[in-house]
């Protein structure tokens, strides 16, 4: 499962704020979320660019929010 939500809900946004830089729906970037849908490549780069952690953190393949330089 993705990290996305933990990373959205420490910075108090809503699923609307994050789905408007994706440039998708808020009903599209839920299934995301929620695992109902797959993240493309494009979309998490986004995701890890606009959070500062590795695409492998948020991939939950570490568990260190290591730091985009």
């Amino acid at each position: 499962m993705y990290r996305i939500r933990a990373l959205r809900e420490d910075r108090d946004l809503k699923q609307a704020d994050i789905a408007n830089l994706l440039k998708t729906t808020q009903q599209q970037y839920s299934k995301i979320e929620t695992g109902k849908s797959d993240i493309t490549g494009e979309k998490l780069c986004i995701l890890a660019e606009f959070y500062n952690v590795s695409a492998d953190y948020i991939l939950g393949l570490t568990t260190e929010p290591r730091k985009l330089k």
